[in-house]
């Protein structure tokens, strides 16, 4: 931009608003970047078009603005300019950790530069909420702007960061020249690097816990796990993960494995490891999740265990493709082999899907389904990039200051790691998904939907649930979540725990972090259950465990081998559909 817009005309402002974030947006892939500078510029073209139907509004908040921006300029040269009335000042919020170096309060240059964005941030957030808009294209707005007041923080720019600046000198450039080299190699990647990759390699240090494939098809491979006690419970658990995402989550490094706790728990433990779709794969849907994958999987687990029942967990997508087989057995008569179905973070009424619901309206569903029609599947880093949109600060602007601006490299961390290894998703399977859930919401009602044949209904499932939501979920709002013990006909246990989507369900007993809440007052709604719920110190896993033990039937002897004669060893775990990396 040569001159700076005139501040008493919107359009001029939104103009060159504009054309500052189809920069930001660029740097990403181009058709999402396009799509992105779509939606934003929408928004804020609207805004413009309201200020020139009421432009008295528009020029105080412009002139508040400038107020208060030389009201910066005199603390800076100790001139004395007439005070904004209930103006102060300003602070990052809590837990913003952008400027913790303390040249930002002691250095004046830079404590008038973030004072100065602060500002500005503030500003632009308030006419973000003076759009007239409805709801659904006000959230976008205020999601956009925020992402593009994150985006051209000084903390994000090499002169501007003291940071940086600092670093530049101590090291005589070589900062600088290690992060064009971290950038290079991150462009060839086409992704930014969170963590040190070398330091992970599955079936050694991550995804680690002995077992075997003992069944594969063209959509899973179904993993059996060694036991590591004398008895186990004579029924099987079977956990299903996210088909938009891998297993390894839930197997770790041993001391944060969900899958080494459960088996040590006294379980015969099964895992879905779902393939990593191609293009060949287009026509999946739905339902070849469920019978091909979840009820394929536990009549296998009952051929080699013998078991009459078995016991299942999920997270995530993962619980709605099983509440939908279990629905789908419920109405075939085949349920009875289900004991019980724990469901970690899952959404079953998609009525409020939080941030997520930025990227999925009509227009922009219609418009992926087009474009998939030619390439057959979404591809998992634009999958990825939408996720670490909702935590841009932490999830991509931190690693462009860490790796770019200060060349340094990022640290070993295993959730970062499964973080950066995303999955693709195949184009039938976006549109029933994207579709019949999230844009019209059909699972919850019933008979609305059919599949594998036959019309499903929630309300028709009597298998004892454990729900288990968190408090800070940015995927799945826990609110949301809790719905889904109200839809049920069984027995429900709903439990809180404290963080977010991954850190609130990764949270091993042994280290006794955070809390959880339980025992609240079901059937009157998320709020009331809240405020009836106690609160625990440390990890619910244990919590957990209690209950299962209730729905375990009876110890037996563990087994000695994997598989059986009909159904033996593929290869050893974590198995060959993990494996493949998207390039």
């Amino acid at each position: 931009m040569s001159t700076p817009p005139n501040f008493t005309n919107p359009e001029e402002v939104i103009k060159a608003f504009n054309e500052q974030a189809s920069e930001v947006f660029g740097g990403f892939a181009s058709s999402q970047a396009q799509e992105m500078v779509k939606e934003f510029s929408q928004a804020w073209n609207s805004v413009a078009s309201q200020a020139m139907e009421n432009p008295q509004e528009w020029l105080q908040m412009m002139a508040q603005y400038q107020q208060e921006q030389l009201n910066l300029w005199g603390k800076l040269f100790n001139v004395n300019i007439e005070a904004v009335p209930g103006i102060s000042k300003l602070e990052p919020e809590r837990g913003d950790r952008r400027f913790s170096d303390k040249e930002w309060n002691e250095n004046p240059i830079f404590d008038y530069i973030k004072q100065s964005y602060l500002l500005a941030s503030k500003s632009l957030n308030q006419w973000s909420e003076y759009a007239h808009l409805d709801d659904e294209n006000k959230k976008k707005l205020e999601f956009y702007t925020k992402y593009f007041i994150d985006a051209m923080s000084p903390t994000n720019f090499a002169v501007t960061n003291p940071e940086v600046m600092r670093e530049a000198v101590d090291s005589k450039g070589q900062s600088l020249l290690n992060g064009l080299r971290n950038l290079l190699e991150d462009m060839s990647k086409g992704r930014i690097t969170m963590t040190d990759e070398s330091a992970f390699e599955l079936g050694k240090n991550i995804g680690a816990s002995e077992g075997a494939v003992v069944y594969q098809n063209r959509m899973m491979q179904l993993i059996q796990y060694k036991p590591t006690t004398e008895k186990v419970s004579d029924r099987p658990l079977l956990i299903v993960p996210p088909s938009i995402n891998k297993f390894y989550i839930l197997d770790l490094q041993p001391a944060n494995s969900f899958v080494k706790y459960s088996v040590d728990q006294g379980n015969t433990v099964f895992l879905i490891s779902w393939i990593n779709p191609d293009e060949s794969m287009k026509d999946i849907c739905w339902d070849d999740y469920l019978e091909d994958g979840i009820i394929q999987a536990t009549k296998v687990i009952q051929e080699i265990t013998s078991a009459k029942k078995l016991n299942t967990v999920s997270w995530c997508v993962g619980g709605t493709l099983l509440t939908s087989a279990l629905a789908v057995m419920h109405a075939k008569k085949i349920h009875t082999s289900i004991a019980s179905a724990t469901f970690f973070t899952t959404m079953l009424d998609f009525s409020d899907v939080g941030d997520l619901s930025v990227f999925i309206d009509e227009g922009q569903v219609a418009q992926r389904e087009a474009q998939l029609k030619q390439s057959g599947i979404l591809p998992g880093k634009d999958l990825s990039l939408a996720f670490s949109m909702i935590r841009a600060n932490d999830l991509i602007w931190s690693y462009v200051v860490n790796n770019y601006l200060k060349g340094q490299n990022p640290a070993p961390f295993d959730i970062l790691y499964w973080n950066s290894d995303p999955t693709n998703l195949p184009a039938n399977m976006y549109s029933d998904y994207l579709r019949n859930l999230y844009l019209e919401n059909k699972l919850i009602k019933s008979n609305a939907l059919e599949m594998c044949g036959v019309p499903i209904d929630l309300t028709s499932i009597k298998t004892p649930s454990y729900f288990l939501s968190t408090i800070d979920d940015h995927i799945a709002p826990w609110k949301s979540t809790f719905t889904g013990t109200e839809l049920f006909s069984g027995n429900i246990e709903f439990v809180l725990g404290a963080s977010g989507h991954i850190a609130g369900v990764i949270n091993p007993p042994a280290k006794n972090k955070r809390n959880y809440w339980h025992g609240g007052e079901l059937g009157k709604g998320a709020d009331q259950w809240l405020e009836t719920a106690k609160s625990e110190k440390g990890s619910w896993w244990n919590h957990w465990t209690a209950w299962l033990k209730k729905r375990g039937g009876t110890e037996v002897d563990a087994p000695t081998a994997l598989g059986s004669d009909k159904y033996k060893e593929v290869e050893a775990a974590p198995g060959s559909y993990v494996k493949k990396r998207i390039v």
